[in-house]
């Protein structure tokens, strides 16, 4: 649960459209990201192993939008990972956006017909949700969490979980993308471990055609009783209102937990977890049960608390910088930590998540076959590889 996403390019303005997702197009059909300054930054922030097929001057990554073949690629389209952390160090350097961003500029690119007969989408949305026409001005963008990959621990061939009956599939399994997702990655995952998931219960469901799991009514009256307590309200002095619990779980979990992580601030974000927590028991929700957003949020934060710890808690475990997560107290990937998988569960008192290692299943040898060796060295250590089989002719 701690190797969390982060899509680089996300609106940071205005705060009611804040996080949605600016897609990679822009980039991809020339679109630049600058600073403050107006340079053109990401030239600055490519990795050694990507330095063979990334350009390292403009003249270079601007030809080849025209002539792919001859020319390396704009270091604009880096993985996901890479571009949000460099869009992170610059807005830390102070050389951000009035927002908080950084600026995505396609207007000074191409001309105004072809950005709307190109990105149609991304014309209509950045007018009517912040008042920008992208044909006239930059864009203001920034990292916005994006996907986990993390997720519920499943049988691989059949996609059933721990839980007699629950199976899963798709973005809410955990492990198919290892501690990064590769962009485009999601729909073959949907499309696999889907059909996995639908004959994996379908096979359940004969198999247990006398002997289904039986749900018992104290569990259901327990459960209807926690969700309408919200609306019985608690000590006047201590009732606290859902969306203000709400925006201050997002701002620990970004400030604290975000996409470069220190020790010291992940067990800041422990302690202020427990306090969230702590409010969330004396939420209260005014109105009626027919559509409630008040009520659905106050139902969505036991989990949105649960799935933070289970963020946090890992982070702090896992010291080393690896896919997803970084650590700046911990800035190399540590060859041991591949071996080993960090299991999330609630504790025995159900108020708290317990964290426990696991032995990784090592990637079957014909599997790994697969892979070229220039492909591997970019995600693994030379100490890493030489546990590698060689690839076979």
């Amino acid at each position: 649960m701690e190797f969390v996403q982060f899509h680089p390019t996300g609106m940071v303005w205005p705060p009611s459209v804040k996080g949605i997702l600016v897609t990679e197009s822009v980039r991809g059909d020339g679109g630049v990201l600058r600073n403050s300054d107006g340079k053109r930054f990401m030239f600055e922030y490519i990795p050694d192993v990507f330095k063979d097929k990334y350009a390292d001057n403009e003249d270079e990554a601007d030809r080849w939008y025209t002539d792919q073949g001859n020319n390396r690629r704009p270091p604009e389209l880096l993985p996901r990972d890479e571009v949000a952390r460099a869009i992170n160090s610059e807005v830390k350097a102070g050389r951000g956006s009035p927002h908080g961003g950084v600026f995505l500029d396609v207007s000074s690119r191409l001309p105004a017909e072809e950005i709307i007969r190109r990105l149609p989408s991304m014309h209509h949305q950045f007018k009517e949700l912040a008042d920008v026409d992208i044909t006239k001005e930059p864009m203001e963008v920034g990292p916005t969490c994006h996907y986990v990959m993390g997720g519920v621990e499943v049988e691989p061939d059949t996609a059933a979980s721990s839980v007699a009956g629950l199976f899963a599939c798709g973005e809410v399994a955990g492990g198919m993308h290892g501690s990064n997702r590769l962009g485009g990655n999601s729909l073959s995952d949907l499309l696999v471990f889907g059909r996995r998931a639908g004959a994996g219960a379908c096979a359940y469901v004969d198999s247990q055609a006398d002997k289904a799991p039986v749900i018992a009514e104290s569990d259901v009256d327990a459960a209807s009783r926690r969700a309408v307590a919200v609306f019985e309200g608690g000590e006047a002095g201590a009732q606290e209102n859902p969306y203000s619990v709400h925006t201050q779980l997002q701002q620990t979990m970004n400030d604290l937990v975000g996409i470069i992580r220190r020790g010291g601030e992940v067990e800041q974000a422990l302690v202020a977890l427990e306090e969230l927590k702590g409010r969330a028991r004396n939420i209260v929700v005014e109105g009626h049960r027919q559509f409630n957003p008040g009520w659905h949020l106050a139902l969505d934060l036991r989990n949105m608390l649960l799935v933070s710890e289970c963020v946090a808690k890992a982070a702090l475990l896992r010291t080393e910088s690896r896919g997803g997560h970084t650590r700046e107290d911990h800035p190399g990937m540590d060859a041991d930590w591949r071996k080993q998988l960090l299991v999330c569960a609630v504790n025995t008192a159900g108020d708290g998540v317990d964290v426990n290692s696991k032995d990784q299943i090592p990637l079957r040898p014909d599997l790994m076959g697969l892979f070229e060796y220039s492909e591997l060295a970019k995600y693994f250590t030379p100490g890493e590889l030489a546990d590698i089989p060689a690839k076979e002719s």
